[in-house]
């Protein structure tokens, strides 16, 4: 049994400075401190240090060498990927992976909410876990995952659900994937997974798709302003279960007649979106050419626009919307 071990940066990775927390910690030293605690015999690891940043500041390309290093991983023989990695955007990071993932073997992210020197840091712990569900058996055909105090979640749906404490990562509206626990795993969920949308080189060229946040009082200026900025896809982080001011559903309608595609998701942590309302709800923004997606998150959504509209270049919104749909469904998401 081989793994490769990448090397991100982020927390796990930080030791404490004057000038604040600095990722400064190689992916061996990192090894070394998770091997104090249960791993699998017979387990090789390989390790690959690719970067030593916080996850807040990694953009698409950083994300498209990332895939190209797992991809390079596998391709060499490796029997599962574990990746080193910032918590702040690791929930968009394991979706892009799970987005040109189409290989049995697992992909697991993993890493701390402490930095390196703190005397209870939590990051060896969970690497011992993250190495422990990517030799396991039952990862084989679950794809891309994240591994954090010792639940296992699946990357679709995933979401960081605390700043600061241990338990910092969940799936709202789903139960984790597995648990692991003292260097045994249990399977415990079975998702289903949908087929790669795009290919890993793809993740650094895809269109401008940005989120816009709805509030009371909200205007149609940052719709204005994105679109202004280059933006081919927009998504709204919108009230409720998807709805919108009048106003903003109009300039939705204009939008997309315009070739924008819009999608929809929910300021609401829990609870999917339906288009349920009308006077500029959910209804009308559905009429208006928006796609709904579910219970994504935005920043998930974002990214899954993004791969629909590259995938299907040319065919304007509603190929876009179609293939956004289509993914979501085989991804066992009800959608609108």
């Amino acid at each position: 049994m081989q793994l490769r071990l990448i090397g991100t940066g982020g927390t796990i990775a930080s030791r404490s400075t004057p000038a604040g927390r600095v990722a400064s910690v190689g992916v061996k030293e990192l090894l070394e401190s998770a091997l104090v605690h249960p791993v699998p015999e017979g387990v090789r690891v390989v390790c690959e240090e690719i970067g030593l940043r916080a996850s807040f500041a990694l953009g698409l390309p950083d994300l498209a060498r990332l895939a190209g290093s797992v991809g390079e991983g596998l391709a060499g023989g490796a029997d599962g990927v574990v990746i080193t990695h910032g918590t702040d955007s690791m929930e968009e990071t394991a979706f892009a992976l799970a987005l040109v993932h189409d290989d049995d073997r697992p992909i697991v992210l993993t890493g701390a909410q402490r930095p390196a020197d703190d005397p209870a840091a939590d990051g060896p712990r969970n690497l011992a876990a993250a190495l422990t569900w990517a030799a396991h058996p039952a990862a084989r055909r679950h794809g891309v995952g994240a591994v954090f105090d010792g639940a296992v979640w699946p990357a679709i749906g995933l979401r960081k659900t605390d700043t600061l404490a241990p338990a910092a990562f969940g799936a709202p509206g789903r139960g984790p994937l597995a648990r692991v626990d003292d260097g045994r795993a249990r399977l415990i969920g079975r998702p289903p997974r949908p087929a790669a949308l795009i290919s890993a080189d793809d993740l650094g060229r895809l269109p401008r798709v940005d989120v816009v946040p709805l509030y009371v009082g909200c205007d149609t200026a940052l719709l204005d302003a994105a679109v202004a900025a280059g933006a081919r896809g927009v998504v709204l982080c919108a009230f409720g279960a998807g709805n919108a001011p009048p106003e903003v559903t109009e300039a939705v309608g204009r939008l997309v007649a315009d070739g924008i595609a819009v999608a929809v998701a929910s300021r609401v942590p829990t609870g999917a979106t339906s288009a349920a309302y009308g006077a500029g709800g959910g209804a009308d923004l559905l009429r208006a050419g928006a796609v709904f997606a579910s219970d994504l998150s935005p920043w998930q959504l974002r990214l899954l626009l993004a791969a629909a509209l590259h995938r299907t270049a040319g065919t304007g919104p509603a190929g876009a919307a179609e293939a956004t749909r289509l993914w979501l469904a085989d991804a066992g998401h009800r959608t609108g």
